[in-house]
């Protein structure tokens, strides 16, 4: 694996490709399957298109930080917002991370219609397992007016990679 990934990053398209790890001294999945999707993580936000620009990308010991003071840089209460399915934050998260209790991430854009009011005047920060559902989630929460919003840069895995996983209980799906 560590010879491909060196293989795309001669590839100058590919050159700060920033893979995640994750040990496990079990087989964590039966099988390796591939497919070819429209649309990864499925949210059916057609206008959100993370390739075309970004949502602003918050690194984990600033994350780290503020949980520990529970106020950002400027003074704002931070707010944790969980992106993932229910069955996966049931696994774990960040201490009292808001959890609209979504069975798929195609619900998130009407949870956040539903609760936008509860996360004015607070800096929010979305996370998931990766990074993908809360790049998507953050680009549709600025698209809807709210600000500051953050996503966690390389979710949930580059939090534990980069820090000691403090202010989160549980595991990770």
């Amino acid at each position: 694996v560590r010879g491909f990934v060196g293989a795309l990053r001669a590839d100058a398209r590919f050159a700060d490709l920033d893979p995640k790890e994750s040990w496990s001294a079990d087989v964590p999945f039966r099988r390796m399957q591939v497919k070819l999707k429209r649309e990864i993580i499925r949210m059916d936000h057609p206008t959100i298109r993370p390739a075309q620009g970004r949502a602003p990308a918050l690194d984990c010991a600033t994350l780290r930080r503020w949980l520990s003071r529970g106020r950002d840089d400027a003074g704002r209460e931070v707010v944790t917002l969980d992106t993932r399915n229910a069955f996966e934050v049931d696994h774990g998260s960040f201490d009292n991370a808001i959890d609209w209790r979504i069975t798929k991430f195609s619900e998130f854009p009407s949870a956040l219609r539903a609760h936008r009011h509860t996360l004015r005047d607070k800096t929010v920060v979305s996370f998931c397992t990766g990074g993908i559902r809360c790049e998507k989630a953050a680009i549709l929460m600025r698209e809807e007016g709210l600000d500051p919003v953050y996503q966690l840069e390389g979710g949930i895995l580059k939090y534990f990679e980069l820090t000691d996983g403090a202010h989160y209980h549980g595991g990770c799906f």
